[in-house]
């Protein structure tokens, strides 16, 4: 059995959310300076021995949460419907990063986001 490479891109953004039904305060606005890990596997290197370009997954990771920064969460379309907690936040940059970045020999395999240091949740399909 081959090999995996897999690497990992950490970002931040700024953006307030208010967990509906939640019984606490977390159902009032608050925010929260988040920190999102986005791991890549790759399974092929190019004659570099690159596997994906880190600045290619930066950029790509930047804009996405560019969307997202200094928002009021619950009001991002992808959130119209469903609580914006950090296990939805990360399925949703999961199918986001996957639809930019997959090819043959790349694939996101796994987000994490943490809303404050150390509680954090990640996101990914078998």
């Amino acid at each position: 059995m081959p090999g995996v490479y897999e690497i990992c891109v950490t970002d931040h953004f700024a953006a307030a959310h208010a967990l509906k039904g939640y019984d606490g305060n977390c159902s009032n606005l608050h925010g929260h300076n988040w920190i999102v890990e986005a791991h890549i596997q790759c399974f092929k290197l190019n004659k570099l021995g690159i596997g994906i370009d880190f600045r290619d997954v930066k950029g790509v990771v930047k804009d996405v949460l560019s969307k997202l920064d200094h928002t009021n969460l619950n009001e991002v379309v992808e959130f119209s419907s469903i609580n914006p907690t950090s296990e939805n936040l990360a399925k949703f940059l999961y199918k986001e990063l996957s639809r930019r970045l997959n090819t043959e020999h790349i694939k996101v395999s796994k987000i994490m986001v943490f809303e404050s240091p150390g509680c954090g949740s990640s996101y990914r399909e078998e």
